[in-house]
């Protein structure tokens, strides 16, 4: 005897029907960073603002902290869009290094720059992601949104439980980061205790490019080295 279940059938919504399909899609874009990256190796990821336009001072520090890696042999990779990830292509553009670019196919704001020598479209936040933080063998983060914010917050969990290899993270425009490093000090650490004492020495705070490019050497030549900033205020 054969029964038939209780559970009424479900209606798939038309929208949903080729949803398993989009895996294909997803898969080959991960094929297409990995491939790419490979060829590219590693470097020095830069977030920050799209909206920062030519002449401001953290477009500038920006393209400047680009031409200063460029100059030491290190890759820039960047979003590829205008803003803070141009003025860093295209600091390392102008070095003559290697400038590249994992550009975002969005409605608005982003666009390729034209300061690049390698660079890959995704439709996917979250396989760029990946290939940022993969590839990458130090961070630096200058002034941004939203998104800037998510990226550097999920670098710096992904530090934290040690699902990626720790890296030197740097935090630049000191005068924009004051108030959300005040708050985690004095909130989630402090008052709170939502973070670990050792945790705000993730990342060093500097608006220096010579020094940023230093430490980065430093720690190719020595990756042992603890990336804690214990002397830092």
């Amino acid at each position: 005897m054969t029964s038939k279940s209780n559970v009424p059938e479900v209606s798939i919504p038309d929208s949903l029907r080729d949803e398993p399909w989009r895996i294909f899609r997803i898969m080959s874009e991960f094929v297409d960073g990995f491939e790419t990256m490979a060829r590219v190796g590693f470097g020095v990821t830069v977030f920050g603002s799209a909206r920062s336009e030519p002449g401001h001072r953290y477009y500038e520090l920006a393209r400047e902290t680009g031409r200063r890696l460029a100059r030491a042999g290190l890759t820039v990779i960047t979003g590829g869009g205008p803003g803070i990830m141009e003025a860093a292509n295209r600091g390392a553009f102008e070095a003559g290094g290697q400038s590249v670019g994992l550009n975002i196919v969005l409605p608005f704001e982003q666009r390729a720059n034209p300061y690049l020598t390698r660079y890959i479209d995704f439709r996917y936040f979250f396989v760029r992601k990946v290939m940022f933080l993969k590839y990458a063998r130090a961070l630096v983060v200058l002034p941004g949104g939203f998104g800037t914010l998510d990226e550097l917050f999920e670098a710096l969990t992904l530090i934290q439980t040690n699902k990626i290899h720790a890296f030197p993270v740097f935090l630049m425009g000191s005068d924009y980061w004051k108030g959300l490093l005040d708050w985690a000090r004095e909130v989630m650490l402090e008052r709170e205790g939502f973070i670990s004492p050792d945790d705000p020495n993730l990342f060093a705070v500097t608006d220096d490019p010579e020094e940023v490019v230093a430490k980065i050497l430093a720690f190719q030549l020595h990756p042992e080295t603890t990336l804690l900033n214990p002397d830092r205020p």
